[in-house]
């Protein structure tokens, strides 16, 4: 059991919110096409695109230029690891690695061309490259364009998880200090691309914004891979005919600005995992099943399988946790019905709304349609018995999905647990 100060803790966490939410509640209608990502009051973490001692860089990018939305990768040093034999070199040979140092003289016989810094030269593997060695900054390139008979090798392909932070809707950021901590530890100890997405808040933004963002993130990924492959079958070495740097230049033309060098040389979308913490799991959910539904539409973007940690389910008919935790630690029952009061368009509010219960009828596609899910509830949460059910019916749909209930305090002040936020 939480100890007496956890206890008092809570009960003045949770006074404290709901004084916020009430003020927000009776505030003037602020809404904002084109929303906000983060609160003033949150602490930050800043991307660094430098590999740490954790081995991750980071990077932030802006997305949409009609909104607020916009996402922060997650690198581990692992993605820079070699697919195949190493090129040989001479011993008083300087090499240059992805974490900065001298810079060699490069194959007179091999281009490379970068997202950011035009034509350039290529290492001696052919794959992604790397940056100045004052500051060890990773910028990462294309994977290497040259004719398909001197492939050497290429960068090594991670899965991608594609992560929703917690808050209710109404607060969190994908670059706060506990959301960068967490995703760190998912890049380095999971081996993958974390593409930690900062959706559009309520009540600035309300319901399906945040959706709709989670829903474009996937749509980006997958133009990100069509330009590279569009880029690669199209790009040239030099040396070739004037007709082949022609069509490579046109590609330069709409596509070279547009191409995140990061995702191109290290993700592979193919092995797109949707990862969701409290409102994140509902966010997650919710883009599965729009994947589910566009079918061949979303590839090359493949949703291989889906996290829901201690999901943000509620409904109109109370289930046993409901009741029994329904004034547990921190987040109680009548906050979070607060929250949603806030992310709900008036004119829709309702407990079994779609966006809320998942165990309403005519929610999307079959349920023996979705993806392999990893359903993760917490002992004190209210709303672990709804997430429980919800996994329930996925097994009862034959849906190909791993049922795994592992009972995880939510402690938020334990920053060293995986689990913490």
């Amino acid at each position: 059991m939480p100890s007496v100060a956890v206890k008092l803790y809570s009960v003045f966490f949770k006074l404290l919110l709901k004084h916020k939410l009430q003020q927000r509640l009776q505030m003037e209608d602020a809404a904002s096409p084109f929303g906000v990502t983060s609160r003033p009051e949150e602490s930050t973490a800043p991307a660094n695109p430098s590999f740490g001692p954790d081995g991750v860089a980071t990077k932030d990018i802006h997305i949409d230029p009609l909104t607020a939305l916009s996402i922060r990768i997650f690198l581990p040093d692992p993605a820079l690891d070699r697919v195949g034999t190493k090129p040989r070199q001479a011993p008083d040979q300087d090499r240059r690695n992805s974490y900065g140092g001298a810079c060699a003289t490069p194959p007179p016989d091999h281009t490379r061309r970068s997202s950011y810094d035009g034509p350039g030269s290529q290492n001696g593997n052919g794959a992604a490259a790397a940056e100045t060695a004052a500051t060890g900054t990773y910028r990462g390139y294309l994977p290497s364009v040259v004719d398909a008979r001197h492939r050497t090798g290429r960068s090594k392909k991670l899965p991608i998880v594609v992560q929703f932070h917690g808050g209710g809707f109404i607060a969190g950021s994908n670059t706060s200090t506990a959301n960068d901590f967490f995703c760190r530890r998912i890049a380095k100890l999971c081996d993958a691309v974390v593409i930690s997405v900062g959706y559009r808040l309520a009540p600035e933004s309300r319901y399906p914004a945040a959706f709709e963002d989670g829903l474009k993130v996937l749509y980006w990924l997958g133009k990100q891979a069509k330009l590279v492959e569009c880029r690669m079958s199209m790009g040239t070495a030099r040396g070739l005919g004037v007709g082949e740097v022609r069509r490579s230049q046109i590609v330069d033309t709409f596509g070279a600005s547009t191409v995140e060098p990061w995702l191109a040389a290290h993700g592979d979308p193919s092995r797109c995992v949707l990862l969701g913490v409290s409102c994140g799991a509902n966010i997650a959910d919710h883009v599965a099943r729009k994947v589910v539904d566009a079918g061949k539409l979303a590839e090359p973007v493949r949703v291989v399988a889906q996290v829901l940690m201690c999901p943000f389910f509620i409904g109109c008919v109370s289930t046993r946790s409901e009741i029994k935790l329904a004034n547990s630690y921190f987040y109680d029952k009548s906050s979070c019905v607060l929250a949603w009061k806030l992310f709900l368009p008036e004119d829709e509010f309702s407990l079994d709304h779609p966006a809320a219960n998942p165990l309403v009828p005519g929610r999307g596609p079959p349920l023996k349609c979705m993806p392999p899910t990893l359903t993760v509830v917490a002992e004190h949460d209210w709303m672990r018995d709804r997430a429980i059910a919800y996994s329930e019916e996925l097994r009862k749909a034959q849906a190909c999905t791993e049922d795994i209930a592992i009972w995880v305090k939510k402690y938020i002040s334990i920053r060293g647990h995986e689990f913490s936020y």
